[in-house]
């Protein structure tokens, strides 16, 4: 009697082949998104404000040797913006894939004031464009070749690229299951009145109903869109709403381009036949070096181990978001563990921190004024956020210890924090000298509690 064989749904997946259309337009959208994203940096003065006025840059714990390049920070930007155009246009493809995940990246670590989980989400996929076969059609690069280009790809380079835009709608939709998000509609209580403006909805962003509707609305949204796009019959459904969803964020609030990148992503679901007409489309404002007809099927394979660092990937962004559960209290306001886990736009916090310098050895104290090291938006940043008040007083204790002449210097906090529309309560321990604390992924424990209970995720 002969045994029947058991099928993995997940192998015949990977193993399948798919049409590259789909990849082709992402590549080039993803491309002139990023290569827009880099015109903003310079046309609202960016790189300026956020780089190089600021005496001090708060650096990732680890990557504290990355650091603005002084006037040659424009040339960075520069170089992956146009990193980006050649990744657009598919012209030397695998290295401009390769220049733009380096520039962006060493961007995005330079100063954690302006992280954004986006800017993580840009890193990882040209991360993962470096190994994409998107170069092998509608390109320079398969213009320049003398073989036929590829029409269809193995379908673990869509996986990735799905499970990845599914992971993050999928978290961000947890994390909003928690009493602040659904009980109260907070933060969306404070941020929606700031609109008031808009034209039809903003008369209407004061009302209470309308903060409600929009937080169940999105934490409904987040949580069943990415099931939506992977089936053909709601395929359709979903993608309306992500326009939908996506414009309204667009319009309500300054994410950049966030939007473009989420909706970019949700569009490759779409049926390769949609793709290749837009390619048919681009074709007639194109020269014959970007397009050939000579398509080879079924030319291109995947190496086993590249699969296997896409599971790998995948299953650390499904698991890297809980690390938070290491820590004790409540995450929203100890917020260790927060970053790099997909929760995008769950709280409003503000903050007030007065920094005293104590130096034992003269017997002196004075408090610092923050203007004179910190912008602004760095000192909003950093008056609720733990390992920025960190960070800033060891700073302090270096520049204080060179000017006293010797390293006796103690840094010492008053800070205040409010969480999402609640009264102002004692954040850091005021008793306790900042500079003698390490930094690190040890807990805390000289951030107070939090005098309230968030139910939830």
């Amino acid at each position: 009697m002969r045994m029947g064989t058991s099928t993995n749904p997940i192998s015949t997946f990977l193993n399948q082949k798919l049409p590259i259309a789909p990849l082709l337009v992402f590549r080039i959208v993803f491309g002139m998104v990023m290569f827009y994203a880099m015109l903003r940096f310079f046309y609202f003065d960016w790189i300026a404000k956020l780089y190089l006025e600021p005496s001090f840059n708060f650096s990732y714990y680890g990557f504290e040797w990355v650091q603005p390049l002084g006037p040659y920070t424009y040339l960075l930007f520069i170089f992956c913006g146009l990193s980006a155009l050649m990744l657009a246009l598919g012209w030397h493809y695998r290295l401009s894939a390769i220049l733009l995940f380096l520039s962006f990246s060493y961007i995005e670590l330079m100063d954690k004031t302006t992280f954004l989980n986006h800017y993580y989400f840009v890193s990882i996929v040209s991360g993962i464009m470096i190994f994409m076969p998107a170069g092998k059609a509608f390109s320079v690069d398969a213009g320049w070749s003398l073989k036929g280009v590829s029409q269809k790809i193995p379908a673990a380079y869509f996986g990735v690229l799905w499970a990845l835009v599914s992971l993050v709608y999928f978290y961000a939709g947890l994390a909003k299951l928690n009493s602040d998000w659904l009980i109260y509609a907070q933060p969306l209580k404070l941020w929606l009145p700031g609109s008031y403006d808009l034209p039809l909805l903003g008369p209407y962003l004061d009302q209470d109903w309308l903060a409600y509707a929009f937080s169940w609305a999105g934490a409904a949204f987040d949580l069943t869109v990415p099931f939506l796009l992977w089936f053909p019959r709601t395929r359709g459904f979903a993608l309306f709403f992500v326009v939908v969803f996506h414009l309204l964020t667009r319009l309500l609030f300054p994410i950049g381009i966030f939007p473009f990148i989420m909706v970019l992503g949700a569009f490759t679901f779409v049926k390769a036949e949609r793709h290749t007409s837009l390619l048919q489309f681009l074709r007639s404002f194109l020269p014959r070096a970007v397009f050939k007809d000579e398509f080879k099927p079924n030319s291109i394979r995947i190496h086993p181990v590249l699969t296997k660092a896409f599971i790998l990937l995948i299953a650390f962004q499904l698991i890297w978001p809980w690390r938070y559960l290491a820590y004790p209290g409540e995450l929203f306001w100890h917020e260790q563990g927060f970053r790099f886990s997909w929760r995008v736009m769950l709280m409003e916090k503000a903050g007030y921190a007065q920094f005293t310098i104590k130096d034992p050895i003269k017997d002196i104290s004075f408090k610092v004024d923050n203007a004179q090291f910190l912008s602004p938006f760095q000192e909003k940043q950093m008056s609720f956020q733990p390992d920025f008040i960190l960070e800033y007083a060891h700073y302090l204790k270096e520049h204080y210890d060179s000017v006293q002449g010797h390293d006796a210097i103690e840094v010492y906090a008053d800070v205040a924090v409010a969480l999402n529309g609640r009264p102002s309560q004692p954040f850091i321990d005021s008793s306790v000298n900042l500079a003698a604390q390490m930094r690190g992924f040890k807990n805390k424990a000289w951030i107070l509690p939090f005098n309230d209970t968030i139910y939830g995720l």
